[in-house]
């Protein structure tokens, strides 16, 4: 099978040695995304529940620059670096996520790249 990288000017630059998200045959294995302007490279203003937003916009420029969307997504993992602040992330995933829900794991993290409160990657199938 041919391994294919994915990247878009619509989310952010990989800031290290790393692709935006790879796909292998029919499946996408999308990078962490932060809340990061995709133009600035700088976080969002508006704090944790802007940062959320933002990272689940950036999620969905990779997951169509890949041929799908974020209704392809089957896994999400999310790191957050205060998990009392879950309840945000639940309402932001039903605004940018349709039932049948994917999979999910949660993270508690200690600290995240650039600042960053919030951080979500992805497993597509395409």
């Amino acid at each position: 099978m041919t391994r294919s990288v994915i990247q878009t000017a619509d989310a952010p630059a990989a800031i290290g040695p790393y692709s935006q998200a790879v796909k292998l045959g029919s499946m996408v294995f999308c990078s962490g995304q932060v809340g990061l302007d995709p133009a600035t490279g700088n976080l969002v203003d508006g704090g944790f529940e802007a940062q959320v937003e933002r990272a689940f916009l950036n999620l969905a420029a990779v997951a169509k620059a890949s041929g799908g969307s974020l209704d392809h997504a089957v896994k999400l993992t999310l790191f957050l670096t205060d998990v009392g602040k879950f309840g945000a992330v639940n309402e932001a995933m039903k605004r940018h996520f349709k039932q049948p829900y994917p999979a999910r794991s949660t993270v508690g993290v200690g600290a995240l790249p650039k600042g960053a409160e919030f951080e979500v990657e992805a497993i597509l199938v395409v």
